[in-house]
């Protein structure tokens, strides 16, 4: 095969990406939708179909987490950054505004055309975020913006929460939002990255008690959801205080060159 059509290994685990994020979106259509349609009363099945739809994309961010890893210690195809966006809009673009689609025409306090015109933000809003992220380059080790994968999982996470509605659509735009924002987020790399997997690991058995109804199951995936949130908006923070350190540090620095 010609050079440019050679898959790596980075580019298969960014395919893994997709697949993930599609099957998501599978999930929630025939756990979720199809049995509300059709008037189902199953609802241990909508909330097995909603923990996979969510696990799925958990697993989604798992691979755009290894396939960069993978990609800098050894190699991507030429095509390796278009498979990266390709993917990454499926995962945490389509995926998460069909989840919020879907909210909308399930939940007995949403409203389903505002729901839709929620999800519709938040698809844009990483369509934009990718495209930006193609033609700009940011600071050395920060993300302009709430990273995709991390802003699909707080979007999934406020919807799990089970607000009412007006607050859930605020907090879904206010995420979309910091998505195409300048606001700074560190890129997931040596202890962040083990931090993430860790995080996205001990997310994956709180919806797997969910699902299967263990004793406080409930609790504590409203608990992993807050958090969720939490650090949303408190990881920027600290990016920010301590570009403004640096930015202090400089500033003495060079007082101190200049005096005699």
């Amino acid at each position: 095969m010609p050079l440019s059509l050679r898959l790596s290994i980075a580019d298969t685990l960014t395919l893994g990406n997709a697949t993930c994020g599609f099957m998501a979106v599978y999930f929630t259509t025939t756990g979720i939708l199809i049995p509300h349609l059709t008037g189902s009363q199953e609802t241990g099945m909508a909330r097995h179909s909603a923990a996979t739809a969510v696990i799925l994309m958990l697993c989604a961010a798992v691979f755009d987490l290894f396939d960069g890893l993978v990609a800098r210690k050894l190699r991507s195809s030429p095509m390796g950054a278009e498979l990266d966006n390709l993917s990454d809009l499926i995962s945490f673009g389509l995926a998460p505004a069909y989840f919020v689609l879907v909210y909308g025409m399930v939940a007995d306090d949403a409203h389903q055309r505002v729901a839709a015109v929620g999800a519709i933000v938040v698809l844009l809003a990483v369509v934009l975020r990718l495209a930006r992220f193609s033609c700009v380059t940011p600071r050395n080790g920060m993300f302009q913006g709430m990273p995709s994968p991390f802003g699909a999982l707080t979007v999934v996470a406020i919807v799990l929460l089970e607000l009412p509605f007006v607050a859930t659509l605020l907090a879904i735009l206010g995420t979309a939002w910091l998505m195409v924002s300048r606001v700074e987020y560190p890129k997931p790399r040596g202890r962040l990255a083990g931090a993430m997997l860790g995080w996205i690991v001990l997310s994956m058995g709180l919806l797997v008690a969910w699902a299967f109804g263990a004793p406080s199951g409930q609790l504590l995936l409203q608990t992993g959801c807050a958090l969720q949130l939490v650090m949303g908006a408190v990881i920027p923070l600290f990016a920010t205080a301590r570009r403004v350190n640096n930015f202090r540090d400089n500033r003495r620095e060079a007082r101190a060159a200049q005096l005699p």
